[in-house]
């Protein structure tokens, strides 16, 4: 390195800075660079820096402040400028430049928020790979469950079918044999106890808790009912005509008056009552019959 080319980059930064006006003490509180060093710089005194690494950074600043380029000046003055490119170097620069050192610190945010991001990520992805392993064998298990679950089912519910409608046949013909003995043991019977000129007495069996009474005649007859004692209807019926009423499940007795008796028909629960027939019982007077007498007095004993 030559002292011409040393004195030819000291003078020219000097003859700047006289050029501008400024002094050596205006431009140390411009750049903030101390006035012993910008001195050194002018001088090519180089030695006199902090370090080797302040050398370009505060010639580039005392440069730009008096108007030079500073980056064409350490370009043409490269060769006596001490070797100083390392990233405490470039550190040092962009610090003195805002531009420069905002974008390397937006560089080295992303830089580092990436290194931050990408194990995140993978973590993730891992994650979402073990969760869907398990869900797809969770699903071809419970399908597979679902299929046997299905025929055991099928099997199940045909023996029950088979079991049910057994048992249904079973049932019906249960409740046919018992609808069938409840019917026959329900069927009204009548026996003659006693019998009279003017009437006859009856007993009443196996008749319903409320006995149902329908009363016609073939020809013009007036008739009674008493109950208990109580006369709970009167009246007379002809060809077209009937009535109907039902015994209390209290009475031990209905008293019927038939003024036509011959013409004069009674049905109790469904059942005809044939109080005309001649058919004496052994508890009736041996001599006694049915008279056929128009006017009869019939009363039914309820058992």
């Amino acid at each position: 390195m030559s002292d011409n080319s040393k004195v030819t980059l000291g003078k020219t930064l000097r003859d700047a800075r006289i050029a501008k006006g400024f002094t050596l003490d205006d431009l140390q509180q411009a750049t903030k660079i101390q006035k012993r060093y910008l001195i050194a710089i002018e001088d090519q005194n180089f030695d006199e820096l902090p370090g080797d690494f302040y050398v370009r950074a505060f010639i580039k600043q005392y440069a730009d402040m008096v108007d030079l380029d500073g980056a064409e000046l350490l370009k043409q003055f490269d060769s006596t400028l001490p070797s100083t490119q390392t990233q405490e170097y470039v550190d040092k620069v962009n610090e003195s430049n805002p531009e420069t050192r905002s974008q390397q610190r937006k560089v080295d945010d992303r830089y580092v928020q990436l290194r931050r991001t990408i194990p995140v990520i993978g973590i993730v992805i891992v994650v979402l790979v073990v969760l869907v392993g398990i869900w797809v064998a969770a699903a071809h298990n419970g399908n597979s469950g679902t299929k046997d679950n299905v025929d055991s089912s099928s099997v199940s519910v045909s023996g029950s079918s088979t079991k049910t409608s057994s048992s249904s046949s079973s049932s019906q013909s249960s409740s046919s044999k018992s609808s069938s003995k409840k019917k026959a043991a329900k069927t009204a019977t009548f026996k003659k106890l006693s019998s009279t000129t003017s009437g006859s007495t009856w007993e009443l069996k196996n008749a319903s808790s409320k006995p149902k009474v329908s009363l016609s005649a073939t020809s013009s007859a007036w008739m009674s009912v008493t109950i208990s004692g109580a006369t709970t209807w009167q009246g007379t019926l002809s060809t077209s005509t009937s009535h109907s009423l039902t015994i209390p499940s209290s009475a031990t007795s209905v008293t019927f008056k038939f003024g036509n008796a011959p013409a004069t028909k009674v049905k109790i629960d469904g059942k005809s009552f044939n109080f005309n027939s001649s058919t004496s019982t052994s508890s009736a007077s041996s001599s006694s019959t049915t008279t056929s007498s128009q006017v009869q007095t019939v009363t039914l004993e309820l058992k």
